[in-house]
């Protein structure tokens, strides 16, 4: 069996013209991936639309019920930063199904890899920062409530530390949030993760490759999770629109191939999320986010995983 990939042709609706998000990422994302000859179309797992009651295991029923109905204000739309459409509505929770099901294959296979995923600034009762439903919560909620699972780590890599995560889960003992962020970027006031570990600008590949590597060495030790979810967010890289750090081609494989390696030579099954990325060059922006594939799937093979 190849590396579990999952993808869904809703994943990139239309926006309006010059729109700051690149939504289409997703839908290159997979054209590359496909193109570079990792995988094919008819191998990429489709999900199905996460269930409400699911969904409301992170989040307010009410706020679920306005937000998949269109039922917002000016207000919520400006804090969420996208404009709400049917497409995007089902985008949004066919994608929070994408990364449950990642996350089941990672348990069953020890790896697996979303080609979407890691809305972390998604609050309890709102959206922020192009976030609305947040899946790691979801993941780690549905797994504990579901008993598949004793603890989960949140390992958030994205350049943004991971606040509505923080939030939703401070009171989850058995769901470890652990954000490793630039701390002079968004958003201004902080949540508390389990671990917050705030990173200055301009930090480079090898400083930023050895607080992954001590971070990692020291946690997944002390706290042996079942499941390891990773964001593994390319808003650090240099050429960033929207990040402070200053992290290479080079420093993003090297730094996926570092957590996917900690995880599965302690054997602890991890699941991969793209996280945030942002670039007026959406095919450049692509070939970033697919590091991370093509990382697990090098690991995949020198694993002898199946």
């Amino acid at each position: 069996m190849p590396l579990p990939l999952v993808f869904h042709d809703d994943y990139s609706p239309p926006l309006p013209p010059g729109h700051r998000f690149p939504m289409e990422k997703f839908r290159l994302l997979r054209d590359h991936l496909v193109a570079s000859g990792l995988t094919t179309d008819e191998a990429l797992l489709r999900p199905e639309l996460c269930d409400p009651n699911r969904l409301s295991l992170a989040h307010d029923r009410r706020y679920v019920e306005r937000y998949c109905s269109g039922d917002m204000n000016r207000e919520e739309l400006r804090r969420l930063g996208l404009p709400w459409s049917p497409a995007l509505a089902q985008r949004t929770v066919r994608a929070v199904g994408g990364s449950l099901l990642a996350a089941d294959l990672a348990l069953q296979h020890g790896l697996a890899c979303h080609l979407a995923g890691g809305t972390h600034h998604a609050h309890y009762d709102h959206a922020s920062g192009f976030c609305i439903f947040n899946d790691l919560a979801i993941i780690a909620l549905s797994l504990l409530e579901s008993g598949r699972v004793g603890r989960v780590l949140i390992f958030d890599c994205d350049v943004h530390q991971g606040d509505g995560t923080a939030r939703i889960l401070e009171d989850v003992a058995d769901a470890v949030t652990v954000s490793l962020h630039c701390e002079k970027n968004f958003p201004v006031r902080k949540a508390r993760s389990d671990w917050d570990i705030g990173l200055a600008p301009g930090l480079g590949d090898d400083d930023y490759l050895k607080v992954v590597d001590d971070t990692l060495g020291y946690l997944l030790p002390l706290y042996q999770p079942d499941l390891v979810i990773y964001d593994a967010g390319v808003d650090v890289h240099r050429d960033d629109a929207l990040g402070l750090l200053e992290l290479t081609d080079a420093g993003l494989a090297r730094r996926d191939s570092a957590v996917i390696e900690h995880c599965l030579g302690r054997d602890i099954p991890v699941v991969g999320v793209i996280g945030g990325g942002y670039d007026k060059d959406r095919a450049v922006l692509a070939r970033r986010h697919a590091q991370l594939h093509l990382a697990a799937a090098a690991a995949w093979e020198r694993h002898g995983l199946r």
